[in-house]
């Protein structure tokens, strides 16, 4: 069995003396007198069997068994204090927060989210951007949209999108002085990479037959997609693109693919992930359920990855 834990109200109220190092302080910050403050620390170190502060010259002092109780004891109120405003979070109907990449917000997500609050007046949709994984339990994110193979044990996905990838630039470029008509004219420009996909070069070109030392030439390297497609259509060179973020800017002709005909599938593609408890809730159903729609273009059936 386990051993009984002491009081509750005695731990919050040691908490915040010994953070204080006050008991007036803690008494103002609990809105309680100083004495039932005094009274809480003394009976909670009877339960305890252990001495928790000393008075040395009117200063309030914390014994050494207490400086090594005292980060356990806070981590497990800061826990409590996020457990709660997660649940009050998602028990709330009308916020609903998305976490997704900047690029695929930007490009794709954002410009679709005004028929979702045309159809739901009442849910308020909060955009955050991230490379990271999720931590579900911490954060106040409800479903997130990730690229990679599906595999996130312990949450739902649902396959939303493949991408596939091939070179952009700007309109300007093809009518520069440097001729850009076959995949063999790359050599001749500039090539715009990413932190996060420096390989999708390589990948691109040995599929265009052509030799991937290509990729290696003189070029600019950026941290963000959303920064290199920019780039391209400043004219500063020529960007890998990928279906779902460069095809508004396709359409508009901020953007032209010079060699669309030679196009290499994402070996991955985009998920929406989320925790599996939490997958029932009506504002998560209504979005997930939308999001497919608005992908349906670009949802392919959802492949099998080996590995």
């Amino acid at each position: 069995m386990r051993a009984p834990l002491p009081s509750l109200n005695g731990l919050q109220v040691f908490e915040s003396a010994a953070r204080h190092l006050s008991f007036t302080l803690a008494a103002a910050e609990l809105n309680v007198t100083q004495t039932a403050v005094s009274h809480q620390i003394r009976r909670l170190e009877e339960q305890l069997g252990v001495r928790l502060f000393l008075r040395k010259n009117r200063a309030l002092q914390l014994t050494q068994e207490a400086r090594d109780y005292l980060p356990a004891v806070s981590a497990a109120f800061d826990d409590l204090r996020r457990a709660t405003d997660r649940l009050r979070h998602r028990q709330r109907t009308d916020v609903l927060m998305v976490s997704t990449t900047i690029s695929l917000a930007a490009k794709w997500l954002v410009p679709r989210l005004g028929g979702f609050q045309e159809a739901h007046p009442g849910i308020e949709v909060r955009i955050s951007t991230s490379t990271r994984l999720v931590d579900f339990r911490r954060e106040e994110v409800d479903l997130a949209i990730r690229y990679g193979r599906g595999h996130w044990p312990g949450l739902r996905t649902d396959w939303l999108m493949q991408e596939d990838i091939f070179p952009v630039c700007s309109p300007s470029l093809l009518s520069g002085p440097l001729p850009l008509n076959t995949p063999e004219d790359l050599a001749q420009h500039t090539l715009l990479h990413t932190d996060m996909g420096r390989d999708e070069w390589t990948l691109w070109l040995t599929a265009a037959g052509l030799p991937n030392r290509l990729a290696a030439q003189r070029g600019l390297t950026f941290d963000q997609r959303l920064m290199a497609l920019q780039a391209a259509m400043d004219g500063l060179g020529v960007a890998i693109g990928t279906s779902p973020t460069v095809e508004a800017d396709l359409a508009a002709g901020r953007l032209v693919a010079p060699f669309r005909s030679v196009t290499l599938p994402a070996e991955a593609g985009y998920y929406i992930v989320g925790p599996e408890d939490t997958a029932a809730i009506p504002k998560i159903v209504l979005f997930r359920e939308w999001l497919m729609r608005q992908a349906s273009p670009l949802r392919p059936p959802s492949p099998v990855f080996a590995g």
